[in-house]
């Protein structure tokens, strides 16, 4: 049961997450720097710091039992996402969200599989199966899957973009695909920040007194720092630069819009943490295969509902919904991985 109820938060999470930027399509007068600083803000700094503070009893006092390599290890992978975050809000606007979302959860769930099964994570997820073990194996199957369906999006969007974007609106598609490529490589750092730094920060808030729920949510806002740093940090940078703080206050409006992307955000992560350690020992990699799977879905829905793909032809939409079809078998082939360690465990 536990297993079914994190495979449903982990899906759950993922769709949130892929549409989660769709306010801003409603948007006149913000700015990517704009919906981007508010998002973030609320995403990874008010949201699970308000929760962590009211719910994490003794909270300086856990957080100081925690050892300085764990903090160390999660923000190194939070800020790795933190990049991720920029690029990926950059291409929403240079490619649209469909072929994003599709990128992105491709290459990040190769390397959110394949990471926690080569490097064990930390607490339950310690105890993983190995790479070549029957459901690592049954894990990589999913995963190369859902590279297939990666390629088969790439090919539709190029289609697309020749009717959709023009090259003076993305800056062309070539560098814009390479930023999409390079943005999906650092994207598990998010799931990784938990997975390698949720085991001491969560024993030592457990420790005074804290709920599993919130202490899930204290691992988000211990860990994602440095993301949280890289991503707002350069929306301000950004507004800094040119000049355009005013902008941010001009609009109530988009304000509000610009906040529902950061509470969509906030409240996908606090349900994939849950949902990962639901999961068990295989938590980390099916976690992040289901949540990378279901991001794109939500990208996708979010694209095809907003027009990205009205007047293209129907040999690239036929070619994404193929791809959307394979990455939903990679995920079969997933669960059944999971399924293979759970038995293993209990002969």
């Amino acid at each position: 049961m536990s297993l079914n109820t994190g495979a449903m938060l982990v899906i759950v999470a993922g769709l949130m997450s892929g549409s989660a930027a769709w306010p801003m399509k409603l948007m006149r007068r913000y700015q990517f720097e704009h919906w981007w600083f508010v998002g973030m803000l609320f995403a990874l700094i008010l949201i699970p710091w308000a929760a962590t503070v009211i719910y994490c009893p003794h909270l300086l006092t856990a957080l100081l039992a925690v050892p300085l390599h764990s903090y160390v290890l999660a923000n190194l992978w939070a800020t790795a996402w933190g990049v991720a975050n920029i690029l990926c809000g950059q291409c929403y606007v240079r490619i649209g969200m469909g072929l994003t979302t599709a990128i992105l959860s491709g290459l990040g769930v190769c390397l959110g599989v394949a990471v926690p099964l080569l490097v064990k994570g930390s607490g339950q997820f310690h105890d993983a199966p190995a790479l070549l073990s029957p459901a690592g194996l049954a894990l990589l199957t999913g995963a190369l899957v859902a590279v297939l369906a990666i390629i088969l999006a790439c090919w539709a969007g190029s289609r697309r973009e020749q009717v959709a974007l023009s090259a003076s609106r993305s800056g062309g598609f070539a560098a814009s695909l390479a930023l999409a490529i390079l943005a999906g490589v650092f994207s598990c750092g998010c799931t990784m920040s938990f997975v390698y730094g949720q085991g001491p920060i969560m024993a030592a808030v457990k420790q005074q007194g804290a709920g599993n729920m919130a202490a899930s949510v204290a691992v988000w806002a211990v860990g994602l720092a440095g993301g949280a740093l890289v991503s707002v940090g350069y929306a301000a940078f950004l507004m800094t630069k040119n000049k355009s703080w005013g902008i941010l206050f001009g609009s109530r409006r988009e304000f509000v819009l610009a906040a529902v992307i950061g509470l969509n955000g906030g409240a996908a992560m606090i349900l994939l943490g849950h949902g990962m350690l639901l999961m068990g020992v295989l938590g980390a990699s099916l976690g992040s295969g289901l949540q990378q799977i279901s991001w794109m879905l939500g990208g996708q829905a979010v694209g095809a509902a907003s027009g990205e793909w009205r007047g293209v032809s129907r040999r690239p939409r036929r070619q994404m919904w193929l791809s959307i079809g394979l990455l939903l078998i990679a995920a079969l082939i997933m669960v059944l991985g999971n399924s293979l360690a759970e038995n293993s465990r209990h002969k």
